[in-house]
């Protein structure tokens, strides 16, 4: 890979976008080479992005914003409050634990972390939270969007590596579960030292809020009940969601419901092109990398090395967030996984347990700086100094790597609850 990635790290550094610096360096290669047919740029692109579990990524995309829109979002985080907001720091929790609900429709990080900023924020000034704290929890909450399925990042992997989706979703719930657990920890303790306020618990309240998050808690249900009662496919669940999201926002907001979903329609068709037109450069760049037998040969050296497979994870996890300080994690993503997975197969490392640690690192690298998108939607929705944010997130930082750890030493954490569905349906 002598001249790919010199290059290629030559013009991330000049700020070029990830898709077209991958894209510009592998069509230079293969111009460049005379062995190599320019009609290969075109067919390994669109075969790349030709597939149909990719469909699942806009129609959760989407799915998510038109919960934003309607209303769907603070019904949700309604009902949390509700639930959990009368224990101390209590509002805290309830911004987690919405975080996970919504999580659980939209599977994006950024998604999740900008609308509970605006949403959360403003509650949790009003309530006694300090800024940097309420601006810590939404931005580390939204990063367990990565983990809870339908996950895009996971979707994404299984993808690049054509592992089963549906597995990966199911190793994402336990590091999920584990995240959100570790940052209620933090919140205990935050508000025991910082003797945070508690609402008083309403019995009246709480029934109020479920009624009126019915409609945003069946979605879940259905999504994720017909994805894993085996009736509905990834895709087939991500246009469930956005068929549900659609109904309910026109018996709701009626005539007002065509702007909304204007709105919406715009925001997931930028952000679902964006990730298309690098995928496509990821199969451009897939192609170049069996062409040429780069994967072997790293496979050959990390081999010769001695390296254990938890050595081998270990020092890939510390590149992994080395990286995500300076790249988005679609991007460490898409340029690391396919040259490390053919790599860890060859040293016997399960193909879904590699993906919940990529998800974790990449969750992680929703909050450090300087790239961290986390930090930014918090900021640019909140008002807060990004400065102020990465102080807030820090301590669940400390504790999402601790999950990292955990799942990277006891690989059953994460493969328990996919290997108990499959004998429970094939075996």
């Amino acid at each position: 890979m002598g001249f790919i990635g010199p290059a290629l790290l030559a013009m991330l550094a000049l700020g070029a976008p990830i898709a077209v610096a991958l894209i510009g360096v592998t069509v230079a290669f293969i111009l460049y080479d005379p062995l190599l047919s320019e009609s290969a740029i075109f067919r390994s692109f669109f075969s790349f992005v030709n597939k149909y579990t990719l469909m699942a990524i806009p129609f959760f995309v989407y799915a998510g914003f038109l919960m934003e829109r309607t209303g769907l979002i603070k019904k949700l985080f309604r009902f949390a409050d509700a639930l959990i907001g009368w224990l101390p720091g209590g509002f805290a929790y309830a911004t987690i634990l919405a975080a996970v609900m919504f999580g659980a429709i939209s599977g994006s990080s950024t998604a999740m972390a900008a609308a509970m900023g605006l949403v959360a924020y403003p509650e949790m000034l009003k309530r006694g939270y300090p800024k940097w704290m309420a601006a810590g929890v939404i931005a580390t909450g939204g990063g367990i969007a990565i983990l809870i399925p339908p996950s895009i990042t996971l979707i994404l992997y299984g993808v690049l590596t054509e592992q089963s989706i549906t597995k990966l979703f199911f190793a994402g719930v336990t590091p999920g579960i584990m995240l959100a657990v570790s940052d209620a920890i933090i919140v205990l303790t935050m508000a025991a030292i910082l003797a945070l306020p508690a609402s008083k618990f309403s019995l009246r309240e709480l029934w109020s809020a479920f009624i009126e998050a019915v409609p945003a808690l069946l979605m879940p249900v259905i999504v994720l009940g017909g994805l894993y009662g085996g009736v509905l496919t990834p895709t087939e669940s991500g246009a469930a969601a956005c068929a549900y999201a659609m109904a309910y926002g026109a018996v709701a907001l009626r005539g007002d419901f065509f702007k909304e979903a204007y709105s919406a329609t715009q925001r997931a068709v930028n952000l679902t092109a964006i990730l298309f037109f690098v995928l496509g450069g990821v199969g451009i760049f897939q192609f170049l990398l069996a062409n040429q037998g780069w994967p072997q040969d790293i496979a050959e050296a990390v081999t010769e090395m001695g390296l254990s497979p938890v050595a081998f994870l270990g020092l890939l996890m510390v590149v992994l967030l080395l990286l995500a300080t300076c790249l988005t994690g679609v991007a460490v993503l898409v340029l690391v996984v396919p040259v490390i997975y053919p790599v860890s197969i060859t040293l016997g490392i399960d193909p879904i347990h590699l993906g919940i640690l990529f998800a974790l690192c990449i969750e992680m690298g929703a909050v450090i700086p300087p790239v961290g998108l986390n930090l930014f939607a918090v900021s640019g929705t909140t008002g807060v100094p990004v400065t102020t944010v990465m102080r807030g997130s820090f301590p669940f930082l400390c504790t999402d790597g601790c999950v990292l750890v955990l799942c990277l030493l006891i690989p059953a954490l994460v493969l328990w609850l996919p290997n108990l569905v499959v004998q429970s349906v094939f075996g």
